[in-house]
């Protein structure tokens, strides 16, 4: 057993070891191509858990754990540091735990944290493809000539937190500066994801003359620009499960990550956009006993405008134990009103003349638009009771994640917008994607790339 074991061990190592070396050689080639043709650097951004967070403790300075993603002690490692509580005062989101803070790895110029989210030889070991995350694309960008720390960077943060909050505002702030004087004055291209183009577009509304400044194109591929009415809606009741299928079992399970969207601004703030002129307004349905009717069975609607009552009445008594303590998780209205001031930001975002725009949306797949809780057969009483029902859901076209309605729906004088066959996550290992990449980049690949095997059926919002 243990020498099957050490096998395995030196089978992952010299597998590393191989990657390595042909990275090195890409690097070499990107450096060259750099030098000789003055590449523009480019800025990945990533979106609802597409970050590696890390969990440090200020009585330590030794510690430093990383807690998303995990698969290994997934929930365990999850509910003791992510778990967290929103505070009205600052905006942000805090610990349950006073000496831990939340914090994302700068390695490799920002990469690192959204490459391949749990970068352990476990997952190497297994090929879980559900956690490499922007890695084909990385690993496309250096074939095509580019260099990390030089014209290629990352951008991940804390995506608990808002869309608009001061850290993630100022640290985006820095890496656009960084890249732009490390590449010796030239415009940066960003390459945003999922709610990463949110997080851009509330920069770019609060800080329009650096955006313009800095920034010559933006990509944005699968942002919920309005909103994703079925995912969020239904997130904020009953969680959010990302991976399904046998994966599944090594994952946050969906009622704790529905712990943590509770008192999550980030999630509020993908709540479908009121203001927004739908083709059909986005509904929640809810079959319920009325006790005022002798217990008849009706079906209730609720609008958009009609969801928070329905938000606090399901989630009046939600909570949770921690550390043998109970902590209440009612829906949150401090953070939907700065979630409301958020749309307001980004309903006001224009575009700079000087940055071009481009929009890839995901198309073709079954994506939440309606949700409906109950049946006629078997409807609600209390509904307490929504916050552990199966959802049934409306589908329009989409990633399965965002509908294209939202997608397209960003307001811009785009240069393109270009609907792809792929899925949410899919987006960033397509290789349409990639075409349309090199295209609006006015880049090339210097030799052929090793593809992953396919990934399994995956849903989030960066993530």
């Amino acid at each position: 057993m243990l020498g099957a074991a050490l096998r395995l061990r030196l089978r992952v190592l010299r597998r590393r070891c191989l990657r390595g070396q042909r990275r090195r050689r890409r690097t070499r080639g990107g450096r060259a191509a750099v030098e000789g043709g003055g590449r523009e650097p480019v800025l990945l951004v990533s979106g609802m858990g597409g970050s590696v967070l890390h969990a440090r403790r200020r009585s330590n300075p030794k510690f430093d754990l990383r807690v998303w993603v995990r698969i290994l002690f997934a929930n365990l490692d999850f509910k003791k540091y992510l778990w967290s509580l929103y505070n009205a005062d600052t905006g942000y989101v805090e610990p349950l735990d006073d000496d831990v803070e939340i914090v994302v790895p700068e390695d490799d110029h920002g990469l690192y944290a959204i490459d391949v989210l749990d970068p352990s030889w476990f997952v190497e070991l297994v090929h879980l493809t559900m956690v490499y995350h922007f890695h084909d694309m990385i690993d496309m960008l250096i074939n095509c000539g580019y260099e990390k720390g030089t014209t290629l960077f990352g951008y991940g943060y804390d995506f608990r937190q808002s869309n608009r909050i001061d850290k993630a505002m100022a640290g985006l702030r820095t890496k656009l500066k960084t890249a732009y004087k490390t590449s010796g004055g030239k415009k940066v291209n960003i390459i945003s994801h999922s709610m990463g183009g949110l997080l851009v577009r509330c920069f770019m509304s609060m800080n329009h003359d650096v955006f313009s400044k800095y920034v010559n194109k933006w990509i944005c591929i699968a942002c919920p620009f309005q909103g994703a009415p079925g995912c969020i809606n239904d997130s904020l009741l009953t969680g959010l499960q990302f991976v399904y299928g046998f994966e599944s079992f090594f994952f946050v399970s969906r009622w704790a990550m529905h712990q943590l969207l509770v008192e999550c601004p980030a999630i509020y703030e993908m709540l479908p956009n009121l203001n927004f002129n739908w083709k059909e307004k986005p509904i929640i349905q809810v079959w319920r006993k009325n006790p005022e009717k002798d217990g008849t069975v009706e079906l209730v609607l609720y609008e958009a405008s009609d969801c928070v009552s329905l938000f606090e009445e399901a989630l009046r008594n939600n909570e949770l134990t921690y550390n043998g303590k109970k902590v209440a998780l009612p829906f949150n209205m401090s953070v939907f009103k700065w979630a409301t001031e958020t749309r307001r930001i980004l309903d006001n975002a224009e575009l700079p003349d000087t940055v071009s725009f481009y929009n890839i949306y995901g198309r073709s797949y079954d994506t939440p638009y309606n949700v409906c809780y109950g049946s006629e057969s078997s409807p609600i009483g209390d509904l307490s009771e929504v916050c552990h029902t199966v959802p049934a859901y409306t589908y329009v076209d989409g990633d399965c994640t965002v509908p294209i309605e939202s997608a397209m729906a960003d307001g811009f004088a785009a240069k393109e917008r270009v609907g792809v066959e792929a899925d949410h996550r899919g987006l960033l290992s397509d290789e349409n994607v990639f075409e349309l990449l090199k295209k609006w980049l006015g880049a090339s690949e210097k030799a052929p790339r090793r593809r992953l095997s396919k990934k399994p059926r995956v849903v989030g919002l960066s993530s």
